[in-house]
């Protein structure tokens, strides 16, 4: 039994949704989301909740994830997904110049990150941080959680955090231990 795709999805009083035998569309204040409906799994709206039904239980492991996607469109044209990553390295820079991201982070030339079309960025230098070494902090946002997840991780992928000292981009609600370097004996 899927747990998950027997939970309401509670529709908000600005959103609205329209379900169609593929898609279901969400329309927000934020802007608008498409989620496609896989094969088994129906959508019904009563008293402003949603709610996904399958077919039958060969159809269990595609309800929840169905069920999950459509309420990520929900809460994302509602009121949106966020995603910090921190820049962290002696000389490590970032600067927004756009719609792109220019990195320098240790390598003999600059790297400039497009960022996709539904996802924005902002740039600053957080004081708080306890991080040695730190430099900046980049917020991304968009409504569709996917794809700020997945900008989230190629810019992950640009430096890997170092296992020693931390230094890279990284992820700032994720805290990261650090190994012990060599000890001389």
């Amino acid at each position: 039994m899927s747990r998950v795709g027997k939970k309401i999805i509670a529709i908000p009083k600005d959103v609205k949704v329209n379900i169609t035998e593929t898609e279901v569309e969400v329309q927000g204040p934020k802007g608008n989301l498409t989620t496609p409906i896989p094969a088994g799994v129906t959508f019904k709206i009563e008293d402003s909740q949603l709610t996904a039904e399958r077919r039958n239980d060969q159809h269990t492991a595609i309800h929840g994830t169905a069920r999950a996607l459509v309420a990520n469109a929900i809460e994302g044209v509602s009121k949106g997904f966020a995603q910090e990553m921190d820049v962290v390295g002696v000389g490590y820079k970032a600067e927004l110049k756009g719609k792109s991201i220019h990195f320098a982070l240790g390598y003999s030339h600059p790297i400039e990150f497009v960022l996709p079309d539904g996802i924005t960025a902002k740039v600053e230098k957080i004081t708080q941080r306890q991080i040695t070494q730190y430099q900046t902090t980049i917020t991304l946002s968009g409504i569709d959680k996917h794809l700020l997840g997945q900008t989230a991780a190629n810019m992950n992928r640009l430096r890997k955090p170092d296992p020693y000292k931390g230094k890279g981009v990284r992820y700032a609600d994720r805290p990261m231990k650090l190994k012990p370097g060599k000890t001389g004996k």
